[in-house]
């Protein structure tokens, strides 16, 4: 185990913040993030007892000769398993005895007596010793029963939880403190002091975008006068978009974003955002606010990526550029062309343009030079939005559009779908406005291109409403899909 606390400290601040070091690892002089990281809880890692093998040394008795054969395989993998960390059969107390004058991280590897299908970690720490029931799978490595972490070897298991027992033991007031954190604490974290310009900027964003349904500038300006100065919140409170938190081992030295405190141990040591690479203890992971800002090295394809954090990925665009581009494209060239959206492309041509996306981003050329045939653009946008883990209308949302569907009276129809529509987040609500207004302008060519709004209903139905698999009857939802087309500049003006 390393010993240089500062030293390791310069590398970690560099694994840790994503902010590039200087000579030998350590932070350069402009960077923001090395006022904010502490090291206490990485020098006691440095403190914590290393692991110390005891080998054994008296020859093993064999097993007795009328052992079956699977006693005799167990005792032979024990040794292939453990080497001469390998004490064989061993009581209790004749263990204890054995840690007895040992020092703190001493262990090995025993067989109780009563053992059924395991085998016994013994290791002293504190000056006493700790017994573990210790389990091996093929492919998978060493763990303890009762357990998740998974080790390469018993030597890497032993280090981590001499770390861990010793963390408990000396650093429970540092550790109590992490687990009482408030949000107050997200404000000057590392993730803040990295991203805060880039939250505010879209928070600025959307506040722009709702102050289209404000109320008129007068009364406004009335009630701010009514009122006292607000306080300058230096956290966006208009931009959501929650974290996806996986458990992660880390390679090398790392501290949590939320905190700024070390990521102690060898494995699992806490969790990390896969979309915007949040780094964070996993207590601390709940109690960060949900403002995930996205970062494109992180998103594998635009395809299946959700609908919110695409459009957070494109800050100064309010619709994802996949759908953008197409729907621009067939206005320019296939508003006219009979059967649009019906009629399919080649489904190798619409591979390739989804590769392309991908790869090239809104570089990519979609242009009729290189995709002649307007129906692969019209079916590369209906496999983008097939493939929108949350449909345009998301599952919460859809029993509201459907039950609007429902009702006879055509103006109480619209008042209830211009709810349901508000129901959907930010994004999903900008897309489907965005979408169905340019179905609206498709239809308007019927005589020419045969595609009214029911025929654009039946062929978007099942890509845009979140409807089970195996559901093969969208009568409903493309009457109701129709309707929202007919009148979605009702719909959707602002109320």
């Amino acid at each position: 185990m390393p010993r240089n606390t500062e030293a390791g400290a310069g590398s970690a601040v560099t694994g840790g913040s994503g902010v590039s070091g200087g000579v030998g690892g350590a932070p350069e002089p402009s960077s923001p993030v090395q006022k904010v990281w502490k090291p206490e809880l990485y020098k006691l890692q440095l403190e914590a007892p290393a692991p110390c093998p005891l080998r054994c040394q008296r020859t093993l008795p064999l097993p007795p000769a009328k052992s079956t054969a699977e006693a005799v395989e167990a005792n032979n993998m024990a040794g292939r398993l453990y080497g001469s960390e390998y004490h064989g059969l061993m009581g209790h107390l004749e263990a204890e005895q054995l840690l007895a004058n040992a020092r703190d991280g001493s262990y090995f590897v025993r067989r109780s007596p009563q053992s059924d299908g395991y085998y016994t970690l013994s290791l002293r720490f504190n000056k006493r010793p700790k017994h573990y029931k210790l389990l091996y799978k093929p492919g998978v490595g060493h763990y303890l029963r009762g357990q998740d972490k998974r080790f390469d070897t018993v030597h890497d298991m032993v280090a981590d939880g001499l770390i861990n027992f010793h963390m408990q033991l000396h650093a429970s007031p540092i550790i109590q403190q992490i687990n009482q954190q408030t949000k107050n604490c997200y404000q000057q974290s590392p993730y803040m002091t990295l991203n805060g310009r880039k939250l505010r900027a879209l928070s600025n964003e959307l506040g722009k975008a709702s102050t289209k349904e404000s109320p008129p500038a007068e009364e406004t300006e009335q009630k701010q006068e009514e009122l006292p100065p607000p306080a300058v919140d230096p956290m966006p409170l208009v931009y959501e978009k929650p974290h996806h938190f996986k458990v992660h081992t880390f390679k090398g030295l790392n501290w949590c974003e939320f905190c700024a405190n070390f990521l102690w141990g060898f494995t699992a040591q806490g969790v990390k955002c896969e979309a915007c690479g949040f780094v964070a203890h996993s207590k601390c992971s709940e109690l960060v606010p949900p403002k995930c800002v996205p970062d494109l090295k992180r998103i594998r394809g635009v395809f299946g990526t959700d609908l919110t954090t695409m459009v957070q990925l494109e800050p100064h665009h309010q619709i994802p550029f996949v759908v953008r581009r197409c729907v621009e494209e067939v206005e320019a060239r296939g508003m006219l062309q009979e059967g649009i959206y019906r009629v399919s492309g080649f489904a190798d041509e619409i591979e390739a343009l989804k590769l392309a996306l991908d790869r090239e981003g809104e570089k990519t050329d979609m242009s009729e030079t290189a995709y002649g045939n307007v129906n692969v653009i019209a079916g590369t946008l209906k496999l983008y939005l097939r493939l929108l883990p949350v449909p345009l209308i998301t599952f919460q949302a859809y029993p509201s559009f459907m039950a609007a569907g429902r009702t006879a009276k055509q103006t109480e129809q619209r008042q209830l779908m211009a709810e349901a529509v508000r129901r959907l987040p930010p994004a999903h609500h900008r897309c489907l406005q965005y979408m169905l207004e340019h179905l609206k302008r498709v239809a308007s060519h019927y005589a020419v291109n045969k595609m009214n709004e029911h025929n654009l209903a039946t062929v978007f139905a099942p890509t845009l409403i979140a409807t089970p698999q195996h559901m093969t009857n969208l009568t409903e939802e493309i009457f109701m899909l129709s309707s929202l087309i007919t009148h979605c500049k009702t719909i959707f003006a602002p109320s």
